[in-house]
């Protein structure tokens, strides 16, 4: 009797147990009915803060994300957070986590293990650089291999990719958000598309070891690409056959399963009025062939555009989450 799965992925906005603007219990009544819809077997979040509890003293810990989930099934999951360069607790904002009612066989993150930094000396700092520097990743690739049954292993990857937001040139910004020269601003937005580009060639790169190891690998690759599936970052997570000119190729291309969504559905976030599919579940061939169906929960997503406008703010998400359905 095959075993129905229901793998989602969703931003939570920042989800932090400190943030006076908007308090916690008011982000935890509306983010909790959410998860409580998507019904998840495995569930990866993406933006979860870890503060140091009420002394300030002692490791980080995802305090907020254990009060979200209090009460619910996701509660009794095993659970996977991402960790500092230093592997001494989670960093302090934009952790991953994945939640998994099946059992976890190994964990892991990837952080520059695959792709080393590239080295780039900034041509519009101020003063000019001495040197080249390394361009690193924001955050981890956060990796769990869970027990599927029968003898199967399910490979999940969470990601959070960097958002198209210009990186800081040193001398370049008179504010956080005013740039002094239309150059350093972008120079920035290279930068960034460098770190968003490489972060997605280091999971492509460990997606391709589990092919390697087994061609029929059930492989899932969730979380926010800050990207729409024909932008660069996609296109190397997903290695199409389109894209390598290779048929032999097209056993290791991911399916961005969002496809089976009808076209006026197909976002996950609001900007301006204009909707994008930034959130992605991409599924392995094997997997694919198990694949039932799709869901995207954006009925009520609001515009992020418009979010410091509002007063109040707002306690939701402005990335709607997503939920595959699968038969294994």
């Amino acid at each position: 009797m095959p075993t129905r799965l229901r793998i989602a992925t969703f931003n939570l906005e920042s989800l932090d147990g400190r943030n006076d603007r908007v308090p916690l219990a008011a982000r935890i009544g509306a983010l909790r009915p959410r998860l409580e819809r998507l019904a998840a077997d495995v569930l990866c979040v993406q933006e979860v803060s870890a503060g140091h509890g009420a002394d300030r003293h002692g490791p980080r810990a995802p305090r907020a994300l254990d009060a979200l989930v209090e009460g619910t099934p996701y509660a009794g999951y095993g659970r996977i957070v991402s960790l500092a360069r230093d592997g001494h607790g989670p960093l302090d904002v934009h952790n991953l986590a994945i939640l998994s009612r099946l059992p976890i066989l190994s964990q892991g993150q990837l952080w520059h293990d695959l792709v080393p930094p590239a080295a780039y000396r900034p041509a519009t700092a101020r003063p000019r650089a001495e040197a080249a520097a390394p361009i690193e990743w924001d955050r981890p690739i956060l990796q769990a291999a869970l027990d599927a049954g029968s003898g199967r292993v399910l490979h999940v990857f969470n990601l959070h990719l960097r958002a198209p937001l210009a990186a800081v040139i040193a001398g370049q910004k008179e504010s956080a958000f005013v740039w002094r020269t239309a150059s350093g601003w972008a120079e920035g937005f290279f930068v960034a598309a460098v770190k968003r580009a490489g972060q997605a060639l280091e999971a492509r790169l460990a997606v391709d070891a589990l092919f390697d190891a087994d061609p029929a690998a059930l492989i899932v690759v969730c979380g926010d690409m800050n990207a729409e599936e024909r932008e660069m970052p996609l296109r190397i997570l997903r290695g199409d056959p389109a894209d390598t000119g290779s048929p032999a190729l097209a056993a290791r291309a991911l399916v961005p399963l969002e496809r089976g969504l009808p076209e006026t559905r197909r976002y996950s976030v609001l900007h301006g009025g204009r909707p994008s599919m930034l959130d992605h579940v991409l599924a392995s061939p094997a997997l694919f062939d198990r694949y039932r169906s799709v869901e995207v929960h954006n009925e009520t997503l609001e515009d992020e555009a418009y979010a410091e406008t509002r007063v109040p703010l707002s306690p939701e998400s402005y990335h709607a989450p997503l939920v595959a359905v699968f038969e294994l």
